[in-house]
């Protein structure tokens, strides 16, 4: 992004400045944010104000606020009531803003964290879907669009064999799969579609009880730990609201 600061005023005002934009020299946190656009802000560096956009995405919260710089995510507050964004996004794949959270392209329980335009996919847990109006994991209810998932689309209550596993499958709740496993000894018949003593076309007798395996999704959700954005790990809107603190520091762009 183009550098350009404004770095003096002429008669108390910046050049290209509107008359009620205030001074952040005169103030005591020395930023302010711009009285027109809300991803824009003024600074006071030795004693000049000079202008800076937030990072793509972020809008101006505050000195000492937000995810990174004084900048947060929009929806986060009502940071643009009665203003307008100076600048339009920049997109990279998966990210429709170089910031920002967003829901995944097929999937319902997934959605992408971006940060300086590097996606990270991040998975809902315990049932959950991603919700873009709250921008968090929520109850399946309260999303819309998807409820209903493809695997359930022929039966919304019934079940689906999961690959070639033989004691695993899928059954679908009100059109939303959850996953299941068959008690110890018998296997998923893909005809019948429901847990039978073995042998069948596809799956013979255990010789021993099958051992504990971890869900696809706590798979996912251990892969994440540590690599993910942990401003982006949510619960259910009402269900203790997000958790995380802030994001690293993407550093500012001056305009």
């Amino acid at each position: 992004m183009s550098t350009r600061a404004i770095s003096v005023f002429e008669t108390g005002l910046a050049s290209g400045q509107r008359q009620d934009q205030e001074d952040p020299c005169k103030t005591k946190s020395k930023v302010v944010g711009d009285v027109t656009y809300c991803d824009r802000y003024w600074e006071c560096i030795n004693n000049q104000p000079e202008l800076y956009d937030c990072p793509n995405g972020l809008v101006f919260a505050g000195k000492h606020r937000g995810v990174t710089e004084g900048c947060d995510y929009p929806w986060r507050s009502n940071y643009c009531d009665g203003k307008q964004l100076a600048n339009g996004p920049i997109s990279t794949e998966h990210c429709d803003w170089l910031y920002g959270i967003f829901g995944h392209e097929t999937s319902c329980t997934r959605y992408w964290t971006c940060w300086n335009g590097t996606a990270t996919e991040q998975l809902c847990i315990g049932g959950l879907l991603y919700n873009e109006n709250a921008h968090s994991c929520d109850w399946p209810e309260n999303v819309d669009g998807c409820q209903k998932h493809p695997l359930c689309n022929e039966d919304a209550n019934g079940n689906v064999p999961l690959g070639k596993s033989c004691n695993r499958y899928w059954q679908c709740q009100g059109g939303y799969p959850r996953l299941q496993r068959c008690p110890a000894m018998l296997v998923f018949d893909r005809r019948s579609l429901r847990c039978v003593v073995p042998p069948t076309e596809d799956c013979d007798v255990p010789t021993t009880p099958l051992p504990l395996e971890y869900e696809p999704e706590q798979q996912q959700q251990q892969q994440q730990q540590g690599k993910g954005n942990p401003n982006a790990i949510y619960q259910p809107s009402g269900a203790g609201g997000l958790q995380g603190g802030k994001l690293q520091s993407g550093g500012r762009n001056k305009n």
